[in-house]
């Protein structure tokens, strides 16, 4: 109690990043006029050219700040109790967990992978928020969701023809980003066997609940030539 992953000491800064802290402000000022993706780019550069004799500078001082930290952690760990341990250890187990996903994320982003499909109720929402009434977004969000179960199902039908359209949009880039994945060897960001097989069997069982009306006429049909032979 009273003990949060907040209170554990900060990793010292590498190298890299103390120059490039160190150098920000002025490379802003000097280049005003370009993006941050393409000022840590200039950044970036400046620390490959920088002399092995000035890159030395930083890292003996990561290295002084590495040893005062290994010193810090020793007496934070002293500290906790064993059960203080085992929750910090968890929090910082989920705080891991959260950083891999929001890289992957950002990864797959980069990589151009398809947007996911949109649910009818995601299309009405985005046609109808900015009129919505509500103070806040999660006000206007739940002023569209009592708006949406209130409308009749051929109200609801535009809206839910949309989003069929754009599961097909969506499966269509999915097979060629995934192709293209492939090509680049990185079959790791590809769905699994188990996800194609549960998206053919859905797409199968959809056929055939089509083909059921069909079937039921020509059933239909047949029996009565019979009864009129």
């Amino acid at each position: 109690r009273g003990i949060s992953s907040d209170e554990r000491p900060k990793r010292p800064l590498t190298a890299y990043f103390r120059f490039l802290k160190e150098n920000h402000s002025a490379f802003r000022q000097k280049n005003p006029e370009v993006t941050n993706v393409e000022l840590i780019k200039k950044i970036a550069d400046a620390w490959k050219e920088l002399p092995a004799s000035q890159k030395q500078v930083y890292e003996e001082s990561r290295q002084t700040d590495w040893q005062r930290y290994k010193e810090q952690m020793a007496a934070y760990k002293a500290q906790l109790t064993p059960a203080q341990a085992v929750a910090l250890k968890e929090e910082r187990r989920k705080q891991l967990a959260k950083r891999r996903s929001f890289r992957a994320k950002r990864e797959l982003t980069m990589l151009g992978k398809p947007k996911r499909p949109r649910t009818g109720f995601n299309i009405f929402v985005s046609e109808n928020f900015q009129e919505s009434e509500g103070i806040s977004p999660a006000a206007k969000l739940k002023q569209l969701f009592d708006a949406w179960q209130k409308l009749s199902s051929s109200q609801k039908q535009p809206y839910l023809q949309l989003a069929e359209d754009d599961k097909v949009r969506y499966v269509n880039e999915m097979k060629s980003w995934e192709a293209k994945m492939v090509e680049l060897g990185r079959e790791d960001l590809i769905r699994s066997g188990t996800q194609m097989s549960k998206m053919k069997t859905a797409e199968t069982a959809k056929k055939a609940e089509t083909a059921k009306p069909s079937s039921h006429k020509n059933k239909a049909k047949l029996k009565l030539k019979k009864w009129e032979e």
